[in-house]
């Protein structure tokens, strides 16, 4: 598997241009809400990392080595069973973070986290962020709430593929990664796809067909285009809504 390519430690970050002092732009939302303080306890510990398609970042019932803020790219949650098969239980991007056990002193992942979409994160080990934690009560709160964010993600998408067909779920997991990512591509392979819904190529092959017919998408080679996000969210099932909804009620809940 790919590792991650690092660059100098950041220093700090400068709250005002969004910028780490190497010039690596700060697009994580944890880091960017922080205080000043917090961000001068936590930024003298992070490394800038590149990260590839398919990087693992953390594996399973293996210990935690580091711990990500992803800046940008997007990071896919994997439940793997005995016979190596997998299904998608959790997506995150720059909204969120990775190393969720080591908050509450866990040391081990119940999920594979890797890469689906390349992209870059700021990393510190799990040793040195366990220590800046103590100093970071806003910091402690937004890992919180991330972590109750992830695991209504991990409800509502087990419920959605065993309750829902598999075009309703594509359109859901697009609208998601387009969330995270910005802009109408997102750059992905059927293949991979199929492994991320749990299901057969073949079953995505029809799905990605249903939704391209109905004009709201476009499949080119390694990629899918969004071309109608109106009518993608009114062709996803309930459960993009109801994730949707309660994410934005626990924000204004918090402010």
């Amino acid at each position: 598997m790919p590792r991650p390519a690092t660059s100098r430690s950041v220093k700090a970050i400068d709250k005002g241009t969004r910028t780490s002092r190497h010039g690596h732009p700060v697009h994580n939302k944890i880091l960017n809400a922080l205080s000043d303080d917090e961000r001068a306890a936590l930024s003298s510990k992070l490394e800038f990392v590149s990260l590839p398609v398919s990087t693992v970042m953390n594996e399973v019932g293996v210990p935690i080595e580091f711990v990500f803020f992803p800046n940008d790219g997007l990071a896919s949650f994997l439940n793997i069973m005995a016979d190596g098969k997998s299904v998608e239980v959790g997506l995150c991007g720059k909204e969120g973070f990775v190393g969720i056990p080591v908050t509450a002193g866990l040391q081990t992942s119940p999920a594979r986290v890797i890469m689906q979409v390349a992209g870059s994160a700021f990393r510190l080990s799990a040793r040195d962020f366990a220590a800046v934690l103590r100093q970071c009560p806003k910091l402690t709160s937004a890992l919180q709430r991330f972590a109750q964010e992830m695991a209504l993600q991990s409800a509502q998408v087990a419920a959605c593929n065993r309750l829902h067909e598999v075009d309703e779920r594509l359109a859901r997991w697009l609208l998601m990664s387009q969330d995270r990512l910005g802009g109408d591509l997102v750059p992905l392979t059927q293949e991979f796809l199929a492994h991320m819904l749990g299901t057969r190529r073949a079953s995505v092959t029809v799905a990605a067909g249903i939704l391209q017919k109905a004009g709201l998408i476009k499949y080119t080679r390694g990629a899918l285009k969004i071309e109608n996000r109106r009518n993608l969210e009114a062709a996803a099932c309930e459960c993009y809504g109801i994730i949707t909804r309660q994410v934005e009620k626990w924000q204004s809940e918090s402010r």
